[in-house]
């Protein structure tokens, strides 16, 4: 245990362009190497590209129910006990459900290659929105796993 205080978390400051704190923390995460600007470019034109494709609704409605649909609710851990780890299946905070599906859904666009990070950005957010795509099959293979190591669930402290 770390002796010193504990460190303050600061609030996220709003995007300029929506007012939104989701928005801010999608840039943050597509961020690299500190060009923000570069990251707010690419996020607009994958926002711009889900307006178009996606008439229903407004870009930031999609974001959101993207997010929503890709947050992992369990996650295991691996814990050691007598010298064997084993697989611990636990809740995930909310904070770090974002997290992870944040990252989840950036790295999942960048890995698509052969096109705009923008285009892929945007194909990833509308898959999540529809409750398809690689970010829902990760977010499942990651509770089957949860699911398969319950019964290790008693070395959770």
């Amino acid at each position: 245990m770390s002796r010193r205080r504990r460190a303050i978390k600061r609030p996220l400051v709003e995007d300029s362009k929506f007012h939104s704190t989701l928005v801010s923390r999608l840039v943050s995460t597509v961020m690299e190497r500190g060009k923000k600007s570069l990251a707010q470019r690419i996020v607009y034109s994958a926002f711009d590209q889900i307006a178009e494709k996606n008439h229903s609704g407004n870009p930031m409605e999609s974001l959101q129910r993207a997010v929503d649909n890709e947050k992992p609710h369990l996650d295991v851990k691996a814990q050691r006990d007598g010298g064997a780890s084993y697989h611990v299946p636990k809740e995930v905070p909310t904070d770090r459900q974002l997290s992870l599906a944040m990252r989840c859904l950036v790295n999942l666009a960048d890995a698509r290659k052969r096109i705009p990070m923008k285009e892929a950005l945007a194909a990833e957010i509308i898959d999540a929105y529809q409750g398809q795509g690689n970010a829902i099959r990760k977010r499942d293979e990651v509770h089957k796993m949860a699911q398969a190591n319950k019964a290790f669930a008693h070395f959770r402290w």
